[in-house]
């Protein structure tokens, strides 16, 4: 069966697929880390056999959350194996379960509880991402990049990632859009400090600035997700004076600065000049945002 043919098919049909050139031996006696291996059933590998997946899409691991999961590995062992590929005689990559391997480690386990599978890097990275966004508690940014790699990755249209995903189209959609906003945002959906709800409101103004001008009224007036979309409306319908907008027309070079140091600190900075002379304004919204912005400084 071709690689080609074997993408595409879903998840339960990759994560059953079989190469016969490459069958293992069979011994349902096998000891812990011997050579023989019963591909597609629980063996039992050590975790020094083990390496971690370079496609996890996961990239923040609550450490708190892996020692409670440690604990309960420690009194009632490995409930659900993890998956792996094998790469050589003794050694293993993971394809799901990072938090199960990390949590095993904690708990001093010296082996774990595995499924062995067959893939190669495109198959890997296309289970890898659908099984964690099925079975993790991944964050809506990862989710958002998880999904764009899908896309680019395993060349799959967003009707087709629905479908993996057991999604809408307009899920997928919206999720993608997350990734057009500034970076200070992603950062704030990504530590849950915006709700998916609030971000989908800032998207629909364009401006990147004002984008910017919203989330920081949001944060700082904690706005519910109602008055940001009516202050989105506004801004979009230029009834709202937002620190975007100038009151006088200011020279070309002086609004791409403007919009520079905006991106840069972002927070809208306020540079106003004669021609001659001016002044350059940075607001912050609490001593925290202030001192983000001296770390930038490096004052």
């Amino acid at each position: 069966m071709s690689k080609k043919k074997a993408l595409g098919r879903g998840l339960s049909a990759l994560l059953s697929d079989t190469d016969e050139t490459e069958k293992l031996d069979v011994d349902v006696t096998s000891p812990v880390g011997s050579n023989k291996v019963i591909r597609d059933s629980i063996n039992e590998i050590l975790l020094s056999e083990i390496e971690t997946n370079p496609f996890q899409p996961r990239q923040h691991f609550d450490q708190e959350a892996l020692k409670e999961l440690s604990e309960s590995i420690k009194l009632h062992g490995i409930i659900q194996p993890v998956t792996v590929r094998r790469l050589t005689r003794n050694q293993y990559q993971l394809i799901s379960g990072e938090r199960r391997f990390q949590a095993s480690k904690l708990a001093g386990l010296t082996a774990i509880p595995a499924y062995v599978r067959t893939a190669d890097d495109q198959q890997m990275l296309e289970m890898a991402l659908i099984e964690n966004i099925q079975r993790e508690n991944l964050n809506p940014i990862e989710i958002s990049l998880s999904y764009q790699r899908l896309i680019n990755e395993c060349n799959l249209k967003q009707e087709e990632l629905g479908e993996r995903v057991g999604k809408q189209r307009s899920t997928v959609t919206n999720y993608l859009r997350l990734l057009k906003l500034p970076p200070d945002i992603q950062i704030a959906v990504r530590d849950y400090k915006l709700t998916m709800g609030h971000a989908r409101a800032i998207i629909n103004v364009d401006n990147a600035d004002s984008q910017l001008y919203i989330f920081r009224k949001t944060l700082a007036e904690d706005l519910s997700v109602r008055k940001v979309e009516e202050l989105a409306r506004q801004v979009v319908a230029g009834t709202t004076m937002t620190a975007a907008t100038t009151p006088t027309a200011q020279p070309k070079e002086i609004t791409q600065l403007q919009s520079r140091l905006s991106s840069h600190f972002g927070t809208k900075i306020s540079v106003k000049s004669d021609g001659k002379k001016g002044d350059i304004r940075i607001p912050f919204l609490s001593i925290e945002d202030l001192n983000r912005i001296l770390d930038i400084l490096k004052v």
